[in-house]
């Protein structure tokens, strides 16, 4: 009699073996929707978020400049940069980072480079002012000058659990947070949303944020819009998410064969 109940139960050990490696493995490795949804609210109904204040940036040494001169007297208005047919076409059919060979550098004193005018210091200056800045300059040089400044080295880098991680150049003078998650083909399923961290340098100093993008009041903060030479990085759930197609089903058959190993030895 103790014979024949031995097959029962050792095929009800087996199967109780197997529901709880199942369900030891999808708890502790399942990803639930709160864990994927952005900005998430109770309150589902139409909000509106003061955007914060967006300073303007302030330039800073290695930053590349492409300065357009042009005025009333165009042959000398090419001294400074070649004809403005030249510089639409550089601007329109080159890469961003081949336009640095018709920018100017800011040196590490903080000065930009030009013919004619000289020296300029432009550290800590925003665009506006420099534009200010050479249009006074050149008043004596050139008969009703026009100048427009633009930063050519803008990009962020993005790292970590997202798509397509890399380093993006833009031309926008404002990337949010998510434009640039967009450009990196979105976050992953195994990142974690609630702890993006960005780094920022500020006045010589890296500073590292953490935001989280479950919540609402991202919309409102300071870092919502990036700056030049952002990194931000996607660190990666400590939980994994497993569809039919990616379910380990070898780990649960390897273990439930060592199981039976084990258990025909003890027998």
């Amino acid at each position: 009699m103790k014979h024949k109940n031995e097959p029962d139960s050792w095929s009800k050990s087996i199967n109780v073996l197997f529901f709880f490696t199942v369900l030891s493995l999808c708890i502790s490795s399942c990803v639930t929707q709160r864990n994927l949804e952005y900005m998430q609210d109770k309150n589902r109904e139409s909000k509106t978020f003061i955007e914060a204040q967006i300073e303007d940036y302030r330039l800073k040494p290695n930053d590349e400049l492409y300065i357009q001169i042009s005025s009333l007297d165009d042959a000398a208005a090419n001294i400074f940069s070649g004809t403005s047919s030249q510089q639409s076409y550089y601007m329109a059919t080159i890469q961003p980072y081949g336009a640095s060979l018709i920018s100017y550098a800011i040196d590490k004193e903080g000065y930009v480079h030009l013919p004619v005018i000289g020296s300029l210091l432009v550290k800590d200056k925003t665009l506006a002012d420099v534009s200010i800045l050479l249009k006074e300059s050149l008043t004596n040089i050139l008969s009703q000058p026009i100048v427009s400044v633009k930063l050519v080295n803008r990009y962020v880098s993005v790292l970590g659990e997202v798509r397509n991680p890399g380093h993006f150049v833009y031309s926008q003078d404002k990337l949010t947070i998510f434009d640039v998650i967009g450009l990196a083909g979105d976050i992953t399923i195994y990142g974690n949303r609630k702890e993006v961290i960005l780094i920022r340098n500020e006045n010589g100093k890296n500073i590292r944020i953490n935001v989280n993008l479950l919540k609402s009041d991202i919309l409102t903060s300071g870092y919502y819009n990036l700056r030049p030479n952002d990194i931000v990085y996607v660190k990666p759930l400590g939980k994994r998410f497993w569809g039919f197609d990616q379910f380990p089903y070898a780990i649960i058959l390897s273990t439930i064969t060592t199981a039976l190993l084990i258990y025909s030895v003890t027998k």
